[in-house]
């Protein structure tokens, strides 16, 4: 009985034992609810301790045996790669365990190898770290950035990842310099920095960073920790031969709350300090406010700056004071102020020697100018900027004033004369941008632009040119031209973006507004002293007003690797122009679809290809329609005679970007065509004293072929950077000059190769080369052919001599060819040492540029069918001792 008992307890503690295992159940799921495969889930007790686990099947199921039902408490736990691990806790067993996975940023593998630098990668973040770049000669981190692998800065400072030129320069994450970021490659300290971060697909608004649809790059340049600690900067004396002075204090903080690179720097020995204020993207800027308008109507002529470095070249007397400061309220709060002057006198001197082949004849002259040039610049920019999860503010206020002046003493033909140009423009605007996030996720806009523009011009010349033209064939004393051309114009548009998971719709409308009035006079002095208009038709008093009122939808699609967006804006455009004193009365209306694709696939995960296509309507301005003629410069005259230019345009680009980050190689090729129509085309009436220019009603086509690729590799045998690249660009275009039309077809194709090397612990060299060939033809019989060559070589050898010594030797060639030319050779060489005094931070340092005192440059220049050939006078040798603290 006893045996029966027991056999019977024993049944039911394991049948028992068998329903208290029942399973926990669930689900494991993405954010868009498809199911994971393969996911890790554990159980864990209050402890930590793994009480079981499992994974899940294709459809993202899991289940997990537990012999114990006392799991209040207890935690589940799912992990992937590419997914952030998730845990629950458990509260009532008999229901499902869901868990929902967000994806992650992807962590490449990295490969450490002794000795050799080597780069990170965590999702669209790639990193260098500076150490492994930088050497004892580099000063600044735009020293170091030339040596990476995959970035470029090209002589300008415009800096660029993979062929595609930056977006921002980030300063530890804040955009203290607004694209204006040459002060800060050119002042922060290499050893400052500790790593430098390439951001593909920068997305700065925070909000929008969930369906993000950038391609953008930027920099981030990631501060040491000690450096944010305290105020550093240099100060450097220097003065050299022939009267040579070269000055510079710089001082900048980088802490959390404060942010700032303040700079006072002025020399004349041909470097332009006014490059620090270079904005790389402006066309970019140009391009979201829409707002057209001519830049400077008049000019003295000039024959442009020779095809050399600036410091070759440059004859200068230049200071600018440069202030940026950034101060954050909180991490989404901030405030920034940029503001510079610029002060500069240049002095240029040349002769030039220019022919136009037409069929029949060829147009030629010649001609010297000496030119003291004083081109002022002051800008004040103050922005305010909220960027926080759901809500997003932007405001930007900025004042600039340009005034720029040319004393010039010239002779076109050996007929001698004088000129003066003076040009004032005041620029002042505001842009604001306001976006606000819903509950539902759906984000509001509102944007508001408003703008304030006078740029009055005027041109004196003496004694009077071309009298047979602008006298009756009568000698007389000069000319004056006047020009003022003040613009109001304001952007204004509301938009509603609904998103849901990987979509976005954003419906936006708007309107524009422009209002210009030109008013010119060219007015003759004659011997009597008495002054009066060339003519009537040499006078314009012209009312424009454009506006435009538009609407746009726009749907874009985002996964792990696709996107893609359709734009198809509707804008339907009001011009209406009028001149009473050349009886001038008309009006347009048009209304334009102007539809846009842009698709992206990610092939993988370092690697994407790229696609875009835009049909795009364009009309004129106001300088496309006055009709009274204005003398742009001593010898053109400039009309029109022809309604408002209306443009056409389908363009294409495609695009492969590859690299493998780890091994250090990168590539880029891509292809562009656009193809664009006009109603309007320019007619010149050339002679060998002046050119006359009449816009007619002819209809004209422009095509534009661009092909490039390009290459960069860290060759880790050899501690050495090399680049690689080719471009091809074509162009189809016609034009019409003295009553020919003839149509023309321009090719180009260069090819570059540098290279970065460290010989051993003491030597580093650079070198550098490109070659372009050039070749113009008219597409007729017996055609008109011009063909231009040239080969450029650049070499640095840096050199430890000594403890804390350092000696630099550089060289440059310049070879050019032109057919029935003589061909131009060119050899620059440039020597510097540098001591160090550790002790006292302090750097001393000697050079000679121009090593062989040339004095004289000669350049050919080709442009269709005309070839022009100019003499320039540049500063010869200068030797310069400076001295540089460091703090």
């Amino acid at each position: 009985m006893r045996k029966a008992i027991l056999i019977m307890m024993l049944f039911f503690l394991g049948m028992a034992s068998v329903f208290a295992q029942k399973p926990i159940r669930g689900i494991v799921k993405d954010v868009k609810g498809k199911g994971i495969e393969s996911v890790n889930v554990n159980l864990k007790d209050n402890e930590g301790n793994i009480i079981s686990f499992t994974r899940t099947n294709k459809d993202g199921l899991f289940s997990l045996q537990v012999k114990n039902d006392q799991l209040t408490g207890y935690k589940i736990e799912a992990s992937s790669i590419g997914y952030k691990k998730e845990s629950i806790s458990i509260i009532d067993v008999s229901k499902n365990q869901d868990l929902i996975l967000s994806a992650s940023e992807t962590h490449l593998e990295t490969v450490t190898v002794k000795n050799r630098p080597l780069l990170t990668s965590k999702g669209d973040t790639l990193n260098y770290r500076t150490s492994d770049f930088a050497d004892k000669q580099d000063r600044t981190i735009g020293d170091v950035l030339k040596k990476m692998p995959g970035i470029e800065v090209e002589e300008n400072g415009k800096v660029s990842y993979n062929g595609k030129a930056i977006s921002n320069l980030y300063i530890d994450g804040d955009n203290l310099l607004d694209d204006k970021y040459n002060i800060g490659t050119k002042s922060i300290p290499q050893g400052a920095v500790e790593k430098v971060q390439v951001i593909q697909n920068d997305q700065p608004i925070k909000m929008m960073r969930k369906n993000n649809m950038s391609d953008d790059v930027a920099l981030n340049l990631v501060i040491k920790d000690d450096a944010k600690l305290k105020v550093m900067g240099d100060a450097t004396v220097g003065a050299g031969t022939p009267n040579r002075f070269d000055e510079n204090l710089t001082a900048m903080l980088f802490n959390k709350k404060l942010k700032f690179i303040n700079n006072i720097k002025g020399n004349n020995i041909g470097n332009d300090p006014g490059i620090d204020l270079t904005s790389h993207n402006l066309a970019d800027y140009s391009k979201r406010i829409d707002n057209s308008k001519p830049s400077g109507l008049l000019s003295t002529g000039a024959a442009g700056v020779p095809s050399l470095p600036q410091n070759r070249y440059l004859f200068n007397k230049a200071g600018v004071l440069n202030l940026n400061n950034l101060y954050k309220f909180n991490q989404d709060l901030q405030l920034r102020a940029n503001l510079s002057y610029l002060l500069d006198e240049r002095r240029q001197q040349y002769n030039k020697f220019s022919q136009t082949y037409l069929a029949d004849e060829t147009i030629s002259f010649t001609e010297f100018q000496n030119n003291v040039v004083n081109p002022q610049k002051l800008r004040a920019q103050f922005n305010l900027n909220k960027n926080a999860e759901n809500e997003y503010f932007n405001n930007s206020f900025n004042l600039d004033y340009t005034p720029f002046k040319t004393n010039s003493t010239f002779s076109i033909n050996n007929i001698a004369a004088n000129q003066i140009l003076r040009q004032e423009t005041f620029d002042i605007s505001n842009e604001f941008n306001y976006r606000k996030k819903l509950k539902s996720e759906n984000v509001i806009l509102l944007y508001s632009y408003l703008n304030r523009t006078t740029q009055p011009e005027t041109l004196n010349i003496s004694p009077g040119l071309n009298a047979d033209i602008l006298n009756n064939g009568n000698s007389y004393l000069g000319l004056n031209q006047y020009i003022k051309l003040p613009t109001w114009y304001t952007n204004n548009y509301l938009s509603f973006a609904f998103v849901k998971n990987g979509f976005a719709q954003t419906y936006k409308t708007g309107v524009n507004l422009q209002q210009q009035n030109l008013n010119s006079e060219l007015y003759r002095i004659q011997n009597d002293q008495s002054s009066e208009l060339v003519s009537q038709q040499t006078a314009n008093d012209l009312n424009w007003f454009k506006g435009r009122v538009y609407a746009d939808a726009t749907y874009e699609y985002t996964n792990d690797k696709l996107k893609a967006g359709l734009s198809l804006p509707l804008s339907y455009n009001h011009i209406n122009y009028s001149d009473p004193v050349n009886e001038l009365d008309n009006r347009l209306n048009k209304l334009f679809v102007n539809p846009s694709l842009n698709i992206r696939y990610q092939t993988g995960i370092e690697n994407y290809v790229s696609a875009n296509y835009f049909y795009k309507n364009e009309l004129g301005g106001i300088d496309d329609v006055y009709r009274g003629t204005v003398l742009k410069n001593y010898r053109s005259l400039f009309a029109n005679n022809a309604p408002i230019s209306e443009l056409k345009t389908h363009s294409f680009r495609s695009e492969f970007n590859f690299r493998k980050a780890m091994q250090m190689f990168f590539f880029n090729a891509s292809a562009s065509y656009s193809n664009t129509e006009l109603n309007t085309i320019s007619s010149f009436n050339l002679s060998n004293n002046i050119q006359q220019r009449v816009v007619l009603p002819l209809e004209n086509r422009i095509k534009n072929l661009s092909v490039s690729a390009n290459a960069s590799k860290y060759l880790f045998a050899f501690k050495s950077t090399i680049n690689l690249g080719v471009n091809l660009s074509q162009s189809k275009y016609s034009q019409l000059q003295n009553g020919e039309l003839l149509p023309f077809n321009t090719k180009t194709i260069s090819y570059k190769a540098t290279i970065d090397a460290k010989l051993n612990n003491f030597i580093n060299w650079s070198y550098g080369v490109t070659y372009a060939v050039t070749d113009n033809r008219a597409e007729i019989a017996d055609a008109i052919k011009t063909s231009f060559r040239q080969l450029r070589q650049q070499s640095t050898i840096s050199i430890t001599t000594f403890q804390n010594v350092y000696v630099n030797l550089s060289a440059e060639h310049l070879f050019t060819q032109q057919a029935n030319q003589p061909n131009l050779k060119y050899l620059f060489a440039d020597a510097n040492v540098k001591y160090k005094i550790l002790k006292l931070k302090t750097d001393l340092e000697f050079g000679i540029t121009n090593l062989a005192n040339i004095k004289q440059f000669d350049a050919v220049y080709l442009s269709a069918n005309a070839l022009t050939t100019g003499t320039y006078l540049i500063p010869g040798r200068v030797a310069m001792l400076k001295a540089t603290f460091n703090f």
